[in-house]
């Protein structure tokens, strides 16, 4: 299958120089477009190819891309991440805001501008994780170009919600010293991979260093995660998002999930105007093969209702 790359030029606000958003476009420019956002310091390569092709083979436009800050994208390098990370993780369990190099509005206006270098007026928006977030963010703020809104494992930071297992999160947040050699660094991501993971679906050892040597030799970039992390504490609770947001939803969690507990994914639901709320057993915080099916099943059966109300 044929894979359009590219880079779009994107405005960062306050800064001197524009910042490169690179992405992939699959599929046939006429068909419906749908945007894939991955989550804190995820590659575009977390969307699988084989899960691509499968929303193309449905007559879908797929388009995944890297946020700033990790993979192919453009670097905000030097940019320290902001102050000290255990008060800003007490202000966001009351779903306060911190002070950030950049915050998930910020991310959002990177997704509107990459849908306008590719003249793309509306898509179905899908984000998993902090994806979710950027994507609740960016439903809200451009009601007009949202057909459809799929949101994977993600939270809306409200007030008050069980917070992550600390194993998961500190997986996710500390690893190796950067300089690590390669052989370091994939074992992390394998392990990581493991605590994170669905536990109803796991995968294969060779599958998980495979796919761990592919982002590390695609991109290392530990230095955007910190900075992700930020922009999650610096834009606080969504809920004034959520309320606002208009196209037809779908809120996609895992019950296993102990990064992003079921009770995001519960409170986005709770929120967003008739939203539905589908749980998954056996699932965590990933996406396996064996529920590709389902969960293109679910995005699809939204997608279908923007036709109804639109």
């Amino acid at each position: 299958m044929e894979i359009r790359t590219g880079t779009a030029r994107i405005s960062v606000t306050g800064d001197d120089d524009d910042l490169e958003i690179y992405y992939e476009d699959l599929g046939d420019p006429s068909d419906p477009p749908v945007l894939l956002i991955m989550g804190l310091g995820a590659q575009l390569l977390l969307w699988r190819k084989g899960f691509c092709e499968r929303l193309v083979n449905l007559g879908y436009r797929v388009i995944r891309y890297d946020n700033r800050d990790v993979g192919l994208s453009g670097k905000l390098h030097g940019r320290r991440a902001g102050g000290s990370l255990l008060p800003a993780l007490a202000r966001s369990f009351f779903g306060r805001r911190s002070e950030s190099v950049y915050t998930l509005e910020h991310m959002a206006d990177d997704a509107a501008g990459l849908l306008d270098h590719l003249k793309i007026d509306r898509a179905h928006i899908v984000g998993a994780s902090m994806g979710g977030m950027i994507a609740q963010v960016f439903a809200a703020r451009f009601p007009k170009r949202a057909s459809a809104l799929g949101i994977i494992f993600s939270s809306n930071n409200s007030a008050l919600l069980p917070p992550p297992a600390p194993r998961a999160l500190l997986a996710l947040i500390k690893g190796p010293p950067p300089d690590s050699p390669r052989d370091v660094l994939v074992e992390n991501s394998i392990r990581v991979s493991r605590i994170i993971g669905s536990p109803g679906y796991p995968v294969p050892e060779e599958k998980l260093r495979a796919e761990a040597i592919e982002g590390y030799e695609r991109s290392h970039y530990p230095q955007g995660i910190a900075r992700h992390f930020g922009a999650i504490l610096g834009s606080g609770s969504l809920v004034r998002y959520d309320r606002q947001i208009t196209a037809p939803t779908v809120v996609i969690h895992g019950r296993e999930d102990k990064l992003m507990r079921p009770a995001g994914g519960r409170a986005i639901a709770s929120v967003i105007p008739n939203a539905r709320l589908v749980l998954i057993d056996g699932m965590a915080h990933d996406l396996p093969e064996a529920l590709w099916d389902d969960i293109i099943g679910e995005l699809q059966t939204t997608f279908a209702q923007m036709s109804d109300t639109h």
